[in-house]
């Protein structure tokens, strides 16, 4: 019998859980920004191989925050870890502990019995993998040997960590056909893409709060062509002039940029109408 099981990926914010998810998947299934808390929900990234397959769940990053929206992007990464079969818990090796991730250890100590851990961006050049380690091996003990260095970024030490989850996985069916690298609508894939790429050009003009909704999605050309009409939402009207930038440079940079990612996900030819609001 094959292993099958759902993985919770958990850990603070831009500590590489969305890479090494696009990297174990071998697409890009969740979007990448450094800016933190870029992910805003539990997203399905699957690998299917010779041992059986493994169904990660990207989940938000968590820090300690009064805001409502916080506690909501909690009860996100509460519920994934919850309902999950394994946990596994990515440190950033680039940055030292702190109060933040003793609150993170404390929360996965009750589970530590289904978690694997992973010290992650070894390779950066201010990397402190052995403080990772010690604190790792104070707060949560038994996953001193559970332990697994790795650069989700250059692809290293990913093959032993993933063969160490399956190691951990119970038996079971695939809950997915081997062709599917992720669960999501075509209609999220796009609008997250899209997001995306108003993050990474407007981190500092622009809150984090902003949301893209699409309006629209035809297929044309016999199914060639996929036409959608896509709104990027900020909060106040002075917010618009920023997104659309001077002469409309701006957005059209952001509908380049997404036009091209979008083009390494689907094989149709993509035509974006996109607009702010």
């Amino acid at each position: 019998m094959k292993k099958a099981a759902f993985v919770a990926v958990i850990g603070r914010p831009s500590a590489g859980k969305s890479t090494l998810i696009n990297r174990i998947c071998g697409q890009k299934v969740a979007i990448v920004s450094t800016v933190p808390q870029t992910t805003r929900s539990a997203i399905r990234g699957i690998t299917t191989r010779e041992q059986g397959q493994l169904v990660f769940i990207d989940t938000p990053g968590r820090y300690k925050s009064e805001k409502k929206a916080n506690k909501k992007l909690l009860d996100i990464s509460d519920q994934a870890a919850g309902d999950s079969d394994l946990i596994l818990y990515i440190l950033d090796a680039e940055r030292p502990p702190g109060p933040e991730e003793a609150d993170i250890a404390a929360f996965l100590a009750p589970a530590a019995d289904k978690t694997i851990a992973a010290i992650n961006k070894i390779d950066a050049h201010n990397a402190d993998s052995d403080r990772a380690y010690d604190f790792l091996a104070v707060n949560l003990p038994s996953l001193a040997n559970r332990c697994f260095f790795i650069s989700a970024k250059n692809n290293e030490g990913i093959d032993p960590l993933l063969q160490a989850i399956f190691n951990m996985a119970p038996e079971g069916e695939q809950f997915y056909s081997d062709e599917y690298y992720t669960d999501q609508e075509v209609d999220f894939r796009i609008a997250e893409i899209i997001r995306e790429q108003v993050i990474n050009r407007m981190r500092k003009e622009l809150p984090h709060s902003l949301r893209v909704e699409i309006a629209d999605a035809q297929l044309a050309d016999d199914g060639q062509k996929l036409w959608i009409r896509a709104f990027i939402i900020v909060e106040r009207e002075s917010q618009k002039g920023i997104v659309v930038g001077k002469g409309g440079m701006m957005i059209k940079a952001i509908r380049m940029s997404a036009l091209k990612e979008l083009g390494k996900i689907f094989d149709w030819k993509i035509e974006l109408d996109l607009r702010v609001k």
